[in-house]
């Protein structure tokens, strides 16, 4: 058994959500592929750095991240922070000999995820980027059905990832509408979910041409102020894309989707069949295949089940419902297992960068009206 000391910095939502998937990680598959050890929690907010030090059992809290970047008792530093100050956390991690788990976005340029990958690479370190929506087993059930040829040539992929969280003009401003701290809006927050798992399935986008739209201009600065503040960064995005495999798409996500709660939903279409998945049916996936005969032939619900990659550390027999802590579980089993087996992984820092470089050129096509290559 092999310890894997952790320092989490942030203590927000996300960075209780990893130290509970760690725990999770260690119940679901064992002390064989690392033991997570708590031993620094940072954040800015020193009473919740010390109420995630006592509920999960770190060791130690602080209010300062250098702490926990520069300490010799750390192994991984984990990162749940507001996007802005994943580069500098994550770089600091590095030159220090850290390994990194780093919420996705990786950056908020590609430039800056780009000197991260290549610093990764000289270092050796363990680089890893936490999009949990590509360790969904219907994720990997998907990409198989496109790798296998059961599709045949890809064609034409529609998808979108719509929630209407914000759609309360009411609601606060928060850091998520600032360019300075969340870089851009939905596109960013929740286009980039959809952008990682096509990523994962198709391989390379090659260009796009986009538009944004912020259409709630202010939002008060507090829910009992009529002080209001200006919204930085887009509520919708909409874009046509290019593959390099030569299938063509149309995508699109919004932050104000009236009554979709969370919609992460794609369909890709092939000259032998196509797949349909929505996540907020997250344990069925629709398939069709042109092989079937005539009078058969429609869309067919398959259910996630043991014969799904993944799927088998959480439930005993198919159907039964997995959902997102079951995702980030498989992906910080896939955090430890790196470190101490050296495994392989797929959303490392390039995985990253990749997204990063889809994310920067949307932004430029949406500002000049024009396609953008990546």
């Amino acid at each position: 058994m092999k310890e894997v000391r952790i320092g989490l910095v942030g203590t927000g939502w996300m960075g209780k959500s990893h130290s509970k998937s760690f725990l999770n990680a260690l119940y679901h598959f064992g002390e064989e592929y690392g033991k997570p050890v708590f031993e620094m929690v940072s954040d800015i907010n020193e009473e919740s750095a010390f109420e995630v030090k006592k509920k999960f059992g770190f060791k130690r809290y602080s209010k300062d991240w250098q702490d926990i970047v520069t300490d010799k008792n750390i192994d991984l530093v984990d990162i749940t922070t507001p996007n802005a100050f994943h580069y500098e956390i994550a770089k600091a991690a590095l030159l220090n000999n850290k390994h990194v788990y780093c919420e996705k976005p990786l950056s908020l340029s590609a430039d800056q995820s780009k000197e991260l990958v290549d610093l990764a690479k000289e270092k050796g370190l363990v680089n890893y980027v936490g999009f949990n929506n590509v360790m969904n087993p219907a994720t990997k059930y998907i990409k198989e059905l496109v790798e296998s040829g059961k599709l045949g040539d890809i064609t034409k992929v529609s998808g979108t990832y719509d929630q209407d969280a914000l759609l309360d003009a009411q609601i606060p401003i928060s850091w998520r509408h600032m360019k300075k701290i969340s870089g851009s809006g939905t596109l960013g927050d929740l286009g980039s979910h959809l952008f990682s798992v096509l990523q994962f399935i198709l391989g390379d986008m090659k260009a796009v041409n986009a538009l944004t739209r912020t259409v709630i201009k202010k939002r008060p600065v507090r829910s009992d102020s009529t002080d209001m503040k200006a919204v930085e960064n887009d509520d919708i995005v909409i874009l046509l894309a290019q593959y390099e495999n030569g299938a063509v798409g149309t995508l699109s996500s919004s932050r104000i989707a009236t009554g979709r709660k969370n919609y992460l939903s794609f369909e890709i279409q092939g000259t032998k069949g196509a797949v349909h998945y929505s996540l907020e049916n997250l344990n069925d996936v629709h398939v069709y295949f042109t092989e079937d005969h005539s009078v058969d032939r429609g869309f067919r619900k398959v259910l996630l089940g043991n014969d799904h990659e993944g799927y088998s550390a959480f439930q005993p027999a198919s159907g039964i419902a997995i959902g997102f802590n079951d995702f980030k579980t498989l992906e910080t089993h896939e955090v430890l297992s790196s470190i101490t087996k050296g495994t392989s992984y797929i959303c490392d820092f390039n995985f990253g960068f990749k997204v990063d470089q889809i994310i920067e050129a949307i932004l430029e096509s949406s500002e000049s009206n024009n396609w953008v290559s990546i």
